[in-house]
């Protein structure tokens, strides 16, 4: 058996900040490739890098469980972040 925490995590690039609102902690993310309610994201970028779970994802005010590549989605994010920061999905 392998230990848990050997298990290596790849990253995968799925889109990237063109907005942030600071007052309510929301990043507009054009997306590159499918997220989902539930996923682990890192966001990085200059002066950014942090993780968490997807927890809210909105299209146009309404919330979705999953998006595909092409949308803009409003992601709510734990942190700051910039535009041209990168999100990646966490996949093992």
């Amino acid at each position: 058996m392998v230990e848990p925490h050997l298990i290596e995590e790849k990253l995968v690039n799925v889109g990237r900040v063109i907005h942030f609102y600071p007052r309510i902690s929301v990043a507009i993310v054009e997306l590159t490739s499918k997220l989902s309610v539930g996923d682990r994201i890192v966001i990085r970028g200059t002066t950014t890098n942090f993780e968490q779970t997807v927890e809210s994802m909105q299209i146009q005010h309404k919330n979705v469980e999953s998006a595909e590549a092409g949308q803009l989605i409003g992601l709510k994010v734990a942190q700051r972040v910039r535009e041209k920061d990168i999100v990646y999905k966490k996949v093992s």
